[in-house]
């Protein structure tokens, strides 16, 4: 009976986690696609950009909802509650980072009849890049049950909270040259943020992919190197 019980709970658990593999992929699409969109201008990819965040909405309340009915109809305990609970975690991350990219593409539409500024739009697709690659090794970590991996993750949010600061330093240039920057200025700083900002999200799930593995959560004194005022666009 033990052993019937098991391999149900397993059973439901792979598809929970399907589903969380799926929201994740169409998260890191988004990513890419939404600073893809700003350097091209292209605008017919930043509204797919934005109309997708609702397949990452719908995939979010779906694993909510087959997480909570697996804990209330198999009552898992110990290492399998725990397995639950980051599942839960982690698709709330994901659904942050659709968000971030759908304000992404928002900014996008306002920029698209103003002259590129610098070299800006460039570094953000950077910048976006770097942050899809750990989010890809933060759920390859996930699937792994990979503990050196994530850490890994959550190490290399240094390097894209440089990258923002570097730019961010390059946007103040700009507008102090020209006040005609300021306008467009302002909008890569908010899409910027959106990007760094999601940095912080992947590592919140390579962080839960660590305490899912050794049962402890890494230290919370890491620093962070994000030197600019907070200034971030919920949506």
């Amino acid at each position: 009976m033990q052993e019937h019980i098991a391999s149900v709970f397993d059973r439901d658990l792979e598809a929970i986690q399907a589903m969380l593999m799926k929201m994740g992929g169409l998260v890191e699409s988004a990513i890419l696609n939404g600073a893809e969109a700003l350097e091209r201008r292209d605008l017919e990819m930043a509204e797919a950009v934005r109309n997708g965040d609702k397949a990452i909405d719908a995939l979010e309340e779906q694993v909510n909802e087959e997480a909570t009915r697996v804990i209330a109809l198999r009552a898992p305990t110990a290492g399998d509650l725990r397995t639950v609970m980051t599942v839960i975690k982690i698709s709330a991350n994901l659904e942050r980072c659709g968000d971030y990219a759908k304000n992404m593409a928002k900014r996008t539409t306002v920029l698209a009849d103003v002259p590129p500024v610098g070299s800006a739009s460039v570094t953000i697709r950077k910048l976006a890049r770097e942050v899809q690659m750990m989010l890809k090794d933060a759920l390859d970590s996930y699937i792994q049950r990979d503990a050196a991996l994530a850490m890994e993750v959550i190490e290399r949010d240094e390097d894209v909270d440089q990258l923002y600061n570097a730019l961010f330093r390059e946007l103040l240039t700009h507008m102090m040259e020209d006040p005609r920057n300021i306008t467009p200025c302002m909008h890569l700083h908010f899409i910027a943020k959106n990007c760094e900002r999601m940095g912080d999200h992947v590592t919140n799930i390579a962080e839960q992919v660590v305490y899912l593995v050794t049962g402890q959560l890494p230290d919370e004194n890491r620093p962070k190197h994000d030197e600019t005022p907070y200034m971030t666009e919920e949506g």
